[in-house]
């Protein structure tokens, strides 16, 4: 079995991040609050934790539940009070207060973390920073189970208001499901930026009817407040404890989407979400579950829909199409996401290079992954099929989301004791309630398991399986690589001393190649095997600056290696973010000055990319099983032809083989 395996500057191994010129850096400041930023975080962030409301309490009282909730007075009090206080502790406290404060130069999430935990890595904490980073990685694998899972259960949820308006139309579910869950993905290409202007304006409305609904029912039974006080939570915790611990399994729907809040913080920044989860997203959800709790109050039968029956009768038809737009909207906060996850696990070297486009000018972290996009989208649309109800999902969605939280909390607790030297006390009693209290709530979705709950952790499993794989390939593959190309100053001492013997050909010769430390494969075949070099050679890296855009003036650094009139120079293309990378026309702005006295002559120029070829070998660096996997994951690297703008009818392909 064989892939290619490109060894190009923009190969498996992430470039060093450059230090980007102050004269050149336009990137929004992350601790500003601005309101096109704050409105669009309300369109993409907020969605999955804003749309909870439609189904969980629905849930939690769910006759059909093996472990049902009974329905009266002091559950409905202790519910309340726990789905308050657990919104409080874990999103409130936790996320907003804590954990966004921990970002990888801006981006959030889970593999941001694994960054600054790999990053301090060093002597006897090395190998628990490892451990941690494995655990992480499971974390971030299903997150993107979460991904696939959540705008399943959302649209479905909220189009299943058809059968509270007319049973007839429950048919119809599935079919409007699907195209609206198309559609989404479809419009993934426009951005962040674009998709938040859209949406934002659309949550606010959302947020102001849910407060809206919940001060109607709070109105009708305003007793229900009384379910602040945290004793009501503690007494049904503990006193109910037989029906109180299932019951938590549930109660993770009321916060779905908190890491969704971090992995998006890239996004949006910290402020702008911070500030609208204080003061609109939170009061409007408290209110709403104390609506409903009102609800259930007044008559056990509201139990069935207790979301849609706040609204009067005249109002379910305008609440159901609000709702759906709602629950698309909160699709976007964990395909975002995921977008996020997949490019820092690119950068990480946990996926091989995928195609990202920068979808904004002022932040570097708002994105589109067309592969991610698709993979997701079918993921979604077989789950619509296969479970066809959100009832049905609902098991399976708990457990993705308390398992990533649970994982957030012990990496973030090992960051702030290890680099922020927080007192010994503080990470041992702080985080050891944290992690108690979301230990119960895992506990809790593990009795799960065999009604659904196996669904996100054989998403997880499978996802980790992958990363994990390509990482211990690329680590294979790269140190033979850096045999193979050996030192590039090396290389050319032995070149101008005569070996290899080689003709010279007139042109100009282009190797694009890691950086400026190894030989380019392509270039060491070239000479090697057909015993040829062209009169000009350039040896060109790429670099991504975290700027949009590279003045002219910036865009190449030019090297000449040491050895002047040699014909042979090293360029450093700088590009932005939001720029294609276009070779060819970065290297007209070399001056000849710069190229030995020689203007380069690119009209006939050729490229040439290094590539290697993977092969299943003898020896037991992985099981074989491994060894496919890691080289069929291969074969989704973007294309660097196309990526370079090179052109394709001068452009060669060469480099070696390396068995795995």
């Amino acid at each position: 079995m064989t892939a290619h395996f490109d060894a190009s500057s923009s190969g498996s191994a992430p470039a060093p991040e450059p230090t980007p010129a102050p004269a050149v850096r336009t990137v929004t400041p992350r601790g500003t609050v601005k309101l096109a930023l704050a409105v669009g975080a309300l369109g993409v962030v907020f969605g999955d934790i804003g749309t909870s409301p439609i189904y969980a309490l629905q849930t939690l009282f769910n006759p059909a539940d093996p472990h049902p909730v009974p329905i009266t007075d002091a559950n409905v009090y202790g519910l309340i009070s726990l789905i308050f206080w657990s919104m409080m502790i874990i999103v409130t406290i936790f996320y907003v207060m804590l954990a966004m404060r921990a970002d990888n130069d801006g981006e959030g999430g889970i593999l941001a973390l694994i960054t600054l935990i790999r990053r301090h890595a060093h002597g006897r904490s090395r190998k628990a920073s490892l451990i941690l980073a494995a655990l992480g990685i499971f974390g971030a694998a299903l997150f993107l189970g979460d991904s696939m899972i959540t705008p399943a259960i959302s649209v479905l949820s909220a189009v299943e208001g058809l059968k509270v308006i007319d049973p007839h139309l429950e048919a119809w579910i599935i079919p409007i499901t699907a195209v609206i869950i198309v559609l989404l993905f479809g419009f993934q290409r426009k951005g962040t930026a674009t998709i938040g202007r859209l949406f934002g304006p659309i949550m606010i409305v959302w947020f102001v009817t849910l407060a809206v609904l919940g001060l109607g029912g709070i109105a009708g039974h305003p007793e229900v407040l009384q379910a602040l006080n945290p004793a009501y939570a503690v007494d049904f915790l503990f006193g109910h404890f037989h029906i109180a611990f299932f019951a938590l399994a549930a109660v993770v729907l009321t916060f779905t989407g908190a890491e969704a809040l971090y992995a998006d913080m890239g996004h949006f920044g910290r402020k702008n979400i911070t500030s609208g989860w204080i003061f609109l997203v939170f009061p409007a959800l408290l209110l709403n579950y104390m609506g409903q709790g009102a609800m259930i109050l007044e008559s056990p039968a509201n139990v069935s829909g207790p979301f849609f029956l706040l609204a009067p009768e005249w109002g379910r038809i305008p609440l159901t199409v609000l709702a759906t737009a709602a629950t698309v909207i909160a699709s976007q906060a964990v395909i975002t996401g995921a977008y996020s996850v997949a490019s820092q696990a690119s950068k990480l070297g946990y996926l091989p290079r995928l195609r990202i486009s920068h979808t904004s000018e002022h932040e570097i972290g708002q994105i589109y992954v067309p592969w991610i996009n698709w993979l997701l989208m079918v993921s979604v649309l077989t789950l619509v099929f296969g479970f066809r109800s959100s009832e049905h999902l609902a098991y399976a969605y708990g457990m993705a989301v308390i398992g990533t939280i649970t994982i957030v909390t012990l990496l973030f607790f090992y960051v702030a004791r290890t680099q922020w030297q927080w007192p010994r006390w503080i990470v041992f009693i702080g985080g050891g309630l944290l992690l108690a209290f979301d230990l119960l709530f895992l506990a809790a979705n593990s009795t799960k398991l065999v009604h659904g709950a196996w669904l996100p952790l054989v998403i997880g499993v499978t996802a980790f399986t992958v990363m994990v794989t390509w990482q211990r390939g690329r680590e294979i593959v790269t140190a033979k690589r850096a045999r193979l190309e050996g030192p590039l100053r090396e290389f050319l001492d032995r070149l101008n001393a005569g070996e290899p013997k080689v003709a010279q050909v007139p042109g100009t010769a282009v190797f694009l190649n890691r950086g400026v430390e190894t030989a380019p494969l392509a270039m060491r075949a070239n000479m090697e095997r057909n015993h040829v070099r062209h009169a000009q050679i350039v040896i060109l890296s790429v670099e991504v600056e975290p700027v949009p855009r590279v003045a002219e003036a910036d865009r190449v650094l030019v090297d000449d290696l040491g050895l002047a009139h040699d014909g042979i120079i090293h360029v450093t293309a700088r590009f932005g973010y939001m720029e294609p990378q276009d070779v060819p026309a970065a290297l007209r702005l070399v001056k000849s000055r710069q190229s030995e006295g020689r203007k380069l002559k690119l009209k006939d120029a050729t490229y040439f990319l290094s590539t290697i070829q993977l092969r299943c070998g003898p020896k037991k660096t992985m099981a074989l099983w491994r060894k496919r996997l890691f080289i069929a994951t291969s074969h989704i690297t973007a294309d660097a032809a196309d990526h370079f703008k090179l052109p394709r009818e001068r452009t060669v392909i060469m480099g070696s083989h390396i068995d795995v």
